[in-house]
């Protein structure tokens, strides 16, 4: 494994990092708890020392799993990373969704991050993943209801009584990210970015680059479609959001797997999978720090973390870059 400091602080971070949004269950259709603690504690084993989660995952489950995945482990030798900022047990802030919980009831989740909010979720946060501290606390979405210097005066005062290391957003535009700086240096940016999904390339790439802040990829492998394993008689299960996704289209999925079809034999030369090959990729991009790879098993764990094995040429990227350009025109 490869390790990477965040931004321009002392936080080391797994180059692949643990996504444990699928662990959560919610939106994924299911999750087997024990399948999920293995998985994390596979990708351990291999030198993935990172994971990221956020309350929301399951409405919980998520930071109970990585709680339960990590005991044992000095805490020092891992690195956990999770969110505040979507509230499913209140009504107050911006709508974000409605949807269903594991156990199939319906619930309204709001985006929200005022003060006490923060400091409240910060609490079973940290109750839920059995620690007394977080590595990296991060906003999961713009809450436009709250002023932007409130939600971080909160993770300020939580950084003072030492119950987080650092500050991150996921999914703020370099305006946000800038106003939020005023209060507090951020580390990183968590945004999407895969093959197919390139849009942080125009603005945020630019400015985290320049103002050494670190951009984690998440659904760098486009959640299971750049694994070449989804097709257009793929069945999703009951509550698995892709079956709606527009990536997760017939026409979309066609033209994803005529590009997979291209970079397959630079897979085969290295006798890596597809997914593994997108990921090494991933992490080769200028201003891409972390790969966030999710898994629902030991395997599916394994897998991602030997990717930082892959060791690509010059000729390798540049063939891959010009495949995946064609794809985006």
């Amino acid at each position: 494994m490869k390790y990477i400091k965040l931004g321009n602080s002392d936080l080391e971070v797994s180059t692949i990092t643990f996504g444990a949004w699928a662990a959560g269950g919610w939106m994924w259709g299911s999750t087997d708890r024990d399948e999920a603690v293995r998985a994390i504690k596979a990708s351990y084993d291999l030198g993935v020392t990172s994971i990221d989660t956020a309350p929301i995952y399951g409405q919980g489950t998520s930071e109970e799993i990585v709680g339960e995945a990590i005991k044992g482990i000095e805490r020092d030798k891992v690195q956990i990373l999770t969110k505040f900022g979507m509230r499913w047990d209140i009504t107050k802030g911006n709508l974000a969704m409605h949807t269903k919980n594991n156990s199939g009831e319906e619930i309204d989740v709001y985006k929200y991050a005022g003060k006490e909010s923060i400091i409240y979720e910060c609490e079973q946060s940290l109750k839920r993943l059995g620690t007394d501290y977080i590595d990296l606390y991060q906003i999961h979405w713009p809450d436009i209801s709250t002023p932007i210097d409130e939600t971080f005066e909160g993770v300020s005062a939580l950084i003072k009584q030492g119950k987080i290391r650092f500050s991150g957003v996921c999914n703020y535009n370099v305006e946000q990210m800038a106003e939020a700086e005023k209060i507090l240096p951020l580390v990183s940016n968590q945004v999407p970015f895969s093959m197919v999904n390139r849009g942080i390339e125009n603005e945020i790439i630019p400015y985290c680059i320049e103002h050494q802040k670190s951009i984690l990829a998440y659904s760098p492998l486009e959640r299971g479609l750049l694994t070449g394993k989804i097709h257009n008689n793929y069945k999703f299960q009951e509550g698995d959001h892709r079956a709606n996704h527009k990536h997760f289209q017939p026409e979309f999925i066609e033209k994803t797997n005529a590009l997979l079809e291209k970079i397959k034999p630079i897979a085969e030369e290295h006798n890596a999978t597809l997914g593994q090959l997108v990921l090494r990729w991933t992490v080769e991009r200028s201003g891409i720090t972390i790969a966030l790879a999710g898994a629902r098993n030991a395997k599916q764990a394994i897998e991602n973390a030997k990717a930082i094995a892959i060791n690509l040429s010059k000729k390798e990227i540049a063939t891959i870059d010009r495949y995946v350009n064609a794809f985006n025109l």
